[in-house]
């Protein structure tokens, strides 16, 4: 008897750590390269054996072949690489707009480490993802995307892969919004470009002697940096509201 309940659970165990281990390699914040894997592996077991004894029941009966489960813990691995797929879509978006807000500023050359791609981009991105990293975790939005895992249970049978089709429309819908979100977020320094670029062509007609290179590079910095002073924190709250909106599909009312 002892050895059934310990069978069980460890299988249960096993289950679980599959699902949630996967969303949490992938979550922005939790599958940041500053994060030491043990300190990963240690977050995910925990998170793993708080939920073992409630949702332990709701876990498919262990099959008897071996094979079997190997394609019953693929379909949980599936399943927590979407969930942990969709945060990332989201915070995305701060990306995309900080990458125009690059371009058009004139920063694009400027690189640095951006811990939402994991790799180097333009310095604004670089900044934007970090304090939007940042607010996941003072917010407890992070939160959130635990809780996405547990409610998960509900919206995904375990045991059973997600449907391909309802799942590549839906991370496809995700990547549309979230382009279209990085886009108006980066609005007013795109207004800001056109005006400004507007202005120096009016100026290269009426003072062709005048150097507009010269001119035009120190002050398009200038405007863009001040400009960042004004927008940064209405940029963060329209990226907290989206991720929690983006959220929302997956958390039970």
């Amino acid at each position: 008897m002892l050895g059934d309940i310990l069978q069980l659970n460890i299988y249960a165990f096993m289950m679980i750590f599959a699902r949630v281990g996967t969303a949490l390699l992938i979550m922005p914040g939790f599958a940041s390269m500053q994060l030491y894997a043990r300190a990963r592996l240690s977050i995910a077991l925990a998170i793993t054996f708080l939920m073992v004894p409630a949702l332990a029941a709701q876990m498919p009966p262990m099959p008897n072949e071996p094979m079997m489960i190997f394609v019953v813990l693929g379909a949980e691995i599936l399943t927590g690489a979407v969930l942990g797929t969709i945060p990332l879509i989201l915070i995305s978006a701060v990306h995309v707009a900080g990458t125009i807000i690059s371009f058009v500023s004139g920063m694009a050359s400027a690189l640095t480490w951006d811990p939402v791609v994991q790799t180097q981009s333009g310095i604004v991105s670089g900044f934007l993802g970090t304090v939007g990293i940042l607010l996941v975790f003072v917010t407890d939005m992070h939160h959130v995307f635990i809780r996405a895992i547990w409610d998960s249970y509900s919206v995904f049978q375990p045991g059973i892969a997600p449907d391909i089709g309802d799942t590549t429309q839906m991370i496809t819908r995700n990547i549309g919004q979230m382009f279209l979100i990085g886009v108006q977020m980066s609005t007013p320094f795109i207004i800001l470009n056109f005006a400004y670029n507007v202005g120096l062509g009016i100026m290269t007609r009426l003072a062709p002697q005048i150097p507009i290179f010269f001119v035009a590079m120190p002050l398009q910095l200038i405007a863009g940096l001040a400009f960042m002073m004004i927008t940064t924190s209405g940029i963060m709250l329209a990226l907290m509201t989206y991720m929690g909106e983006g959220m929302r599909p997956f958390l039970n009312p």
